[in-house]
């Protein structure tokens, strides 16, 4: 096994597009992991949505993953990110990842030059959204019940971390969203909630996204890989799509990203999220 800088956090960006754009996150693989007031210390020095922590085991790897605010169960862009330093340290394969709540794997490719990895989520399920949180979310964004797409109920969705899901009828109500960010704080934070997955489906094909993170201290997450296979769970459970399809999210921000959506076959199984990455100069 290589020789791990103890002290080096990787910069890397996961579900880039087309060499640009994705969800920065921190990198940290080390042969110990640092205590907990010091890893969200340098989650909240890095800055990014989330820092992922990460020690070798005798199966694999440990991991834990702090947001600049606190400790987050699981999050799908930093273990994109997580697996194109597996790969790039240890080379192709896929590396099996111990989290707080459960275990999943990463897939770590070469894609012409630039890392890109594979996960295997956690098992998804989903409950409706109850009828006093749905007028608060709707009111927190200034939106109607006739803005919504009938077709997607509003739910909380799981797929290793807690998501609200609200689906728009229309694209440019998700393009012109916006909030109070402290009125957003906390009723995410009183909900439990990592993020809410804002959503207008195009088509079988294509779904876009934005995610408003304010719970954790950020404002707009740009790729979103957690709520991404929450969602596909949802999704394929309720009998709405059970086939692949991709994520677009970030573009509003002006910071585009891609996530590759495959839902694994079953109620309530994982769902397979697979991203390009771009390292990030220091």
């Amino acid at each position: 096994m290589p020789t791990l800088d103890t002290h080096k956090v990787d910069r890397i960006s996961a579900f880039s597009f087309n060499g640009a754009g994705g969800n920065p996150a921190g990198v940290m693989i080390t042969d110990t992991l640092p205590e907990d007031a010091q890893m969200q210390a340098i989650a909240a020095d890095i800055g990014y949505s989330e820092t992922v922590f990460a020690k070798p085991t005798e199966s694999g790897f440990r991991v834990r993953y702090f947001a600049p605010e606190g400790e987050v169960a699981f999050c799908g862009h930093a273990t994109i990110a997580l697996g194109a330093a597996l790969g790039a340290t240890f080379g192709a394969g896929q590396y099996d990842l111990a989290l707080n709540s459960g275990d999943i794997s990463v897939e770590a490719f070469d894609s012409d030059g630039q890392w890109g990895a594979k996960l295997v989520s956690p098992p998804t399920h989903y409950t409706a959204l109850p009828e006093k949180m749905l007028l608060q979310v709707l009111d927190l964004f200034g939106w109607g019940a006739g803005d919504l797409d009938s077709n997607i109920a509003p739910s909380l969705i799981h797929g290793g971390a807690d998501h609200l899901l609200l689906a728009l009828r229309d694209q440019s109500l998700l393009q012109n969203m916006s909030y109070d960010f402290d009125a957003g704080a906390k009723f995410m934070q009183d909900a439990g909630l990592v993020t809410i997955n804002l959503i207008w489906r195009e088509n079988e094909a294509t779904i876009h996204s934005r995610n408003p993170f304010a719970g954790h201290g950020v404002y707009e997450d740009p790729a979103t890989g957690a709520a991404a296979a929450a969602m596909a769970g949802y999704l394929r459970d309720t009998d709405v799509q059970n086939t692949p399809f991709e994520i677009m999210q970030g573009t509003d921000m002006g910071v585009p990203s891609r996530l590759e959506v495959a839902p694994r076959q079953g109620k309530g199984a994982p769902i397979e999220i697979t991203g390009q990455t771009r390292k990030i100069s220091e």
